[in-house]
């Protein structure tokens, strides 16, 4: 019955005491494997901290290597890795923290992930760099290759969530400038909007630059011939195309030579993180012109304005590569276009999703 005491959970309070903690510290192996426990039974953040006392105690013990650090894999979204490899979202951001820092400026980064914009930024010319990273593991690695690095002196890993930063406890005043990359696939999936919201102006100055200030989510049609289009048909004698209206989107290469947009883009939704203020655009609408042939879907994707210069955009295209993925939408039933077809893209979202689909017009 629901509400009645698991002996597995009682077992662990008991093992998890600092006075236990404490014994099995002698053994850093047997930490790691509570560690392990601790995870598979959803206690992330002890874990974690775990893990990483167990490292610590025993860097050299293989067994310890092993376990603690599949412990700390399991709590790191495996997109940090690619993240960091697109050399075009790398040079927008590098670009931009040049064009705008100034010898004192003192810089906030929302999401420390490996250290590398927070590294870019003093390298730029930044007094001060206080970085925050929600995840605990994230954040100790970063602090980790700050130091390997040289930049400890002038980089401050914070293992805080934003919005419990606080002036005057982890920064010394509010920041000159603020940077951040915490925009998802479909732009808004890491709430991205309500982190603006909550620092812009709190951890900042009035007149800070904001890197970046704004971002879209954009729209085109499409067709999609790829070796994962499932859309069914007859089968069997049976037509079963009604079911495709419960096909899910798909997670595409923003290079891969098997979509083909049949239109020029629109920007669906516009968002201006550096005001700081709510955006309420919750319903959009944009008429798209069809270049003719067959749309299977829509395809949408992100852009981002880097600072007054420079713009971040993963649009799809053969040779094309972005970290973020080019999102296809897959239409119930597909539509031989001809030139100058409209169909109307619509879309309507909450904090941190966006839902679209299509008429067309008559």
């Amino acid at each position: 019955m629901s509400g009645e005491p698991n002996p597995a959970d009682d077992l662990l309070d008991g093992m998890t005491t600092p006075e236990e903690i404490a014994k099995i510290e002698k053994s850093p192996a047997t930490l790691a494997h509570l560690a392990n426990i601790l995870l598979s039974s959803g206690r992330t953040v002890l874990a974690v901290e775990l893990a990483r006392r167990a490292l610590s105690l025993a860097p050299e013990d293989g067994e310890v290597q092993s376990v603690a650090a599949a412990v700390l894999r399991e709590s790191v979204p495996a997109w940090h890795f690619s993240i960091v490899r697109d050399e075009a979202r790398n040079a927008a951001y590098d670009a931009a923290l040049r064009r705008n820092i100034r010898p004192g400026t003192s810089v906030l980064e929302v999401g420390a992930g490996t250290g590398l914009l927070a590294m870019m930024a003093v390298r730029a010319g930044a007094a001060e760099v206080t970085s925050c990273e929600a995840n605990d593991a994230v954040a100790a690695m970063a602090s980790e290759i700050v130091a390997a690095n040289g930049f400890a002196s002038r980089i401050k890993i914070v293992a805080k969530h934003s919005r419990d930063l606080e002036v005057g406890k982890d920064l010394d005043q509010p920041a000159d400038l603020l940077v951040s990359e915490i925009v998802s696939n479909e732009l808004l999936g890491q709430d991205v909007l309500g982190c603006m919201e909550n620092v812009v102006g709190r951890l900042t100055r009035a007149d800070a630059c904001i890197i970046p200030p704004h971002g879209a989510v954009r729209v085109a049609l499409a067709q999609y011939d790829g070796p994962s289009r499932k859309m069914l048909g007859s089968i069997d004698g049976f037509d079963l195309s009604p079911f495709n209206r419960l096909a899910p989107r798909r997670e595409l290469q923003a290079g891969d030579e098997a979509l083909k947009l049949r239109s020029e883009p629109q920007d669906l939704f516009m968002f201006d993180f550096g005001s700081g203020g709510g955006a309420d655009n919750y319903r959009s609408s944009a008429e798209l012109v069809s270049s003719g042939g067959r749309i299977d879907g829509i395809a949408q994707w992100i852009w981002l304005r880097m600072d007054a210069c420079g713009v971040y955009e993963n649009r799809p295209a053969p040779g094309s590569s972005s970290c973020w993925s080019v999102l296809f939408h897959p239409l119930a039933s597909p539509v031989d276009s001809a030139p100058g077809e409209r169909h109307v893209v619509h879309g309507c979202r909450d904090r941190t999703s966006i839902w679209l689909w299509a008429d067309k017009r008559s």
